[in-house]
């Protein structure tokens, strides 16, 4: 398998940079500390790429970087994206066309493609398929607590509200998840360019893999965060559909944020009739008759099966649940 070597990668990536058919930009290049050839690779193409303004300074880690670059851009709008990603001829342009025609849209993405010079994984390959499926601002909304659905290196955000924002912040858990979580509560629409515009690479080192923030833990935690500050925010009773590992684990992180889980939903016979976190645990069957006694509650489906997600989609559309107000899907 050939060493993934980020020096080498930042030339393909200025060359995608040069390529674009938006001429007017800047491209403001933080240099993080970079201990290899970056900084010469940069030197050598502020000469041939006049929009070339390098940014050197002390290693300071990625949200430091990302704010110390946001902070040094001056235009309408900040595109983000990677030293080591390929940027489609067209991806600034119409990315910025589609924020210029829609005044609404606060965040503008694109498709991906993903790649990797060992090759990628059948994970990665089901996460870009399931990202490719989220194109509309419904889509997005709908499927925004399950992971992150906008990957953060295809974003085009407008500069004011990005900053208007507190701009990106360290939770100890994913900045990119926080900062669309963020966009999302404040009301903030997204959307994507329905073509791939960006070349998405994927290797062992890439800060997915090996930093602790990037764990399922620290993405439940984000969500449990976010969910109370959310779409759970006025309801006084929180039911939820999973009581796995994943709904166990979840449902630790609502109660420490303070929120009130009345039950648990599940279909295992052997979980059906017991306790846990001190709500009973039922079947399917009776998630009506507790939809109907006290105040209205939300559900939160964690169940992180492969398929089960749309099985339980079809199982509460017959009961007539919304989703997006009545439940959520979480995993």
């Amino acid at each position: 398998m050939p060493v993934y070597n980020a020096a080498s990668t930042l030339e393909a990536t200025l060359h995608s940079l040069r390529a674009q058919t938006l001429s007017d930009f800047e491209l403001v290049a933080v240099d993080d500390g970079s201990e290899d050839a970056s900084p010469e690779i940069l030197d050598a193409w502020r000469d041939r790429m006049p929009q070339l303004r390098p940014l050197r300074r002390p290693h300071a880690g990625l949200i430091e970087t990302l704010n110390a670059g946001a902070a040094a851009c001056l235009g309408q709008y900040i595109a983000r994206m990677d030293a080591d990603d390929v940027a489609h001829p067209e991806r600034l342009a119409r990315q910025v066309e589609l924020l210029a025609n829609d005044p609404s849209v606060s965040v503008a993405s694109c498709l991906i493609e993903t790649f990797g010079e060992g090759g990628v994984g059948p994970g990665m390959k089901i996460y870009e398929e399931w990202l490719n499926s989220l194109v509309t601002e419904a889509d997005i909304g709908r499927d925004i607590f399950i992971e992150s659905p906008i990957p953060h290196p295809s974003a085009v955000v407008r500069r004011a509200e990005l900053a208007g924002l507190g701009g990106y912040q360290d939770h100890g858990w994913p900045e990119d998840y926080d900062l669309w979580l963020r966009y999302f509560v404040a009301g903030r629409r997204f959307a994507k360019v329905p073509k791939v515009l960006l070349s998405w690479r994927e290797h062992p080192q890439r800060l997915t893999h090996t930093d602790s923030r990037y764990s399922v833990e620290n993405f439940l935690r984000a969500k449990a965060h976010y969910l109370l500050r959310g779409p759970a925010r006025e309801r006084e009773r929180i039911v939820v559909w999973g009581a796995g590992k994943t709904g166990r684990r979840l449902s630790k992180h609502l109660l420490r944020n303070g929120g009130r889980i009345t039950a648990f939903v599940d279909i295992a016979a052997n979980k059906i009739g017991r306790t846990m976190r001190g709500a009973p645990i039922v079947g399917a069957a009776e998630l009506p008759g507790i939809w109907r006694v006290g105040p209205r509650p939300i559900l939160l489906v964690a169940v992180a099966s492969r398929g089960a997600r749309a099985l339980i989609r079809a199982e509460l559309d017959k009961l007539r649940l919304v989703e997006g107000d009545d439940y959520w899907c979480v995993a």
